[in-house]
């Protein structure tokens, strides 16, 4: 009998001998840096003529891999594979495809440090952030696995006389799989086992600049058993890749998490019908945010710097979920402010490798030059009071950086940035500052420092967020315990990690037979 869902511990890298296994998993991967990676179609390993170099952005002069880069006829070639393959995968019991997830989360466990010293050299994490990403992708598989066995089980229906009812759950076909890189391995597990254990097969086109881990992952699966065709690895351009997939009559359905800018294209061209096609796409799409904490004047100040700090400033501040926003109520503004530019300039920058790092570089060239005009803008739009500059110049770091007095109109209060910058904004009520929290086209993570009960309820009902947390950091959802997604631009609310989203991923039948 399978044993109930339990989320997987954290390491305590308080302890001295779980920092030893960390470098020791460290100087494990960095032996093997450099290598050469092919595209995975059908079981065949391709290599291309094109390649993209993956660097550790905390020194980029540090080669991570060299990956194979697919083109549109090997973009045909792996979704004429994974169409062939649907054939016979989708037959397979709903148990034996969930049995292919835990043996899976078994080696991913027992290599846990070594996957998260990838994360740290190729996505620039700490080692708590690194650790979390894979105890999530241990979740992942480990939760869906058990959803679908349940899924699979007779659904409840309404009886009548005569009549024998059935409900069951069918995979769609084929899918695309478009992950981001700031939770590469986590993110990017979720969404291929869900898709598989749903009996659909994938082709999985990895984040740009992290696509080493996903490159580990699929082997990871190929030790687990998992039959060839069922997913299919394939690095590629977005305009030109990318595209093509979402784009194909034989595409059932995209999964993608990442930019708005992204997200939208791919809704819009998912929605148009090519020639041949038939079924309507279906797009799960995760979009980002511009998520805000949320002090009234009864908060506790000091646990409410703690979480602001936590939240905007993990991992850099490239998670959607991230605190960008604090909106403080005025009578405890300035007490706030301070308790919080104390505790973030006591932040350690530096190489995530190092266990005493707690803010490690930003993704990559891109990420550093746009977080940098994003502070220009905030040093006209609010005051500066932390940070603003850059660190090692062989990596991409960018010092936390806090804006005290912004206006809700000022660009670093409305647009999402992705880095470890925090903008301040008073407000003379709880009301207002519950107005100016929803006044964002996003609408992912929120959270509310208060004592106040009738506070919680007014947030609970008025806080227009798919994540509302309360009197906790607004980052930090846990597979199966916070259903993650948002609202408005935020993407379509899939509820990753929760019980309604295999059902995304399936359709359902009913079968009625007259007695």
């Amino acid at each position: 009998m399978m044993v109930p869902f339990a989320n997987e511990a954290f390491t305590d890298f308080k302890e001295a001998r779980s920092n030893a296994e960390y470098e020791t998993a460290l100087r494990l991967v960095e032996a093997g840096l450099g290598r050469e990676y092919p595209l995975v179609i059908g079981g065949e390993r391709i290599m291309t003529d094109r390649r993209i170099r993956s660097v550790n952005p905390a020194d980029f002069a540090q080669l991570v891999g060299s990956v194979s880069q697919a083109d549109p006829a090997l973009a045909e070639k792996a979704i004429q594979t994974a169409y062939e393959t649907f054939a016979a995968w989708q037959r397979v019991e709903p148990r034996e495809r969930a049995r292919y997830l835990y043996k899976a989360a078994a080696l991913l466990r027992r290599r846990r440090h070594e996957f998260s010293a990838w994360l740290t050299y190729e996505a620039g994490k700490t080692r708590a952030e690194a650790d979390a990403d894979t105890a999530e992708a241990i979740d992942f598989m480990e939760f869906y696995g058990r959803e679908m066995e349940r899924l699979a089980q007779p659904q409840p229906l309404v009886r009548i006389a005569g009549e024998d009812n059935e409900l069951s759950y069918l995979p769609l076909g084929v899918g695309i799989i478009i992950p981001p890189w700031n939770f590469p391995l986590a993110i990017m597990a979720g969404m291929t086992a869900a898709a598989i254990v749903a009996g659909n097969t994938v082709v999985l086109k990895p984040a740009s600049a992290t696509p080493v881990i996903a490159a580990q992952f699929v082997e990871l699966l190929e030790e687990a058993g998992l039959p060839d065709g069922v997913v299919a690895y394939l690095p590629g351009s977005g305009g030109e890749v990318g595209d093509y997939l979402v784009d194909h009559r034989l595409t059932r359905f995209v999964s993608f998490t990442g930019s708005r800018e992204i997200g939208l294209r791919i809704n819009e061209r998912a929605a148009r019908t090519a020639t041949g096609q038939r079924w309507i796409k279906r797009v799960i799409a995760e979009m980002g945010g511009k998520d805000a904490i949320v002090v009234d004047e009864g908060g506790d100040p000091a646990l409410a710097a703690e979480a602001i700090v936590a939240s905007a400033f993990g991992y850099a501040g490239q998670k959607c979920s991230a605190c960008s926003r604090a909106i403080v109520h005025e009578s405890v503004y300035e007490d706030v402010l301070e308790r919080v530019v104390a505790r973030a300039g006591r932040l350690i920058t530096g190489n995530p490798a190092d266990a005493a790092t707690d803010v490690g570089p930003v993704i990559d060239e891109k990420a550093h030059r746009s977080i940098r005009a994003y502070i220009a803008i905030g040093r006209k739009e609010g005051r500066l009071v932390l940070g603003g500059g850059t660190g090692e110049p062989r990596g991409y770091y960018i010092e936390p950086t806090i804006f005290a007095d912004v206006g809700p109109g000022a660009r670093i209060a409305r647009e999402e940035i992705f880095g470890p910058v925090l903008a301040f904004t008073k407000a003379a009520s709880f009301e207002e500052a519950l107005r100016l929290a929803n006044d964002t086209d996003y609408g992912l993570t929120g959270s509310v420092y208060t004592r106040n009960r009738a506070h919680v309820e007014q947030a609970r009902r008025d806080f227009h967020v798919g994540n509302l947390y309360v009197n906790r950091k607004c980052t930090g959802a846990l597979v199966g315990v916070h259903p993650f997604g948002g609202f408005q631009m935020s993407g379509t609310d899939s509820k990753a990690g929760g019980r309604d989203y295999l059902l995304l991923l399936t359709q359902a039948k009913v079968v009625s037979e007259k007695m």
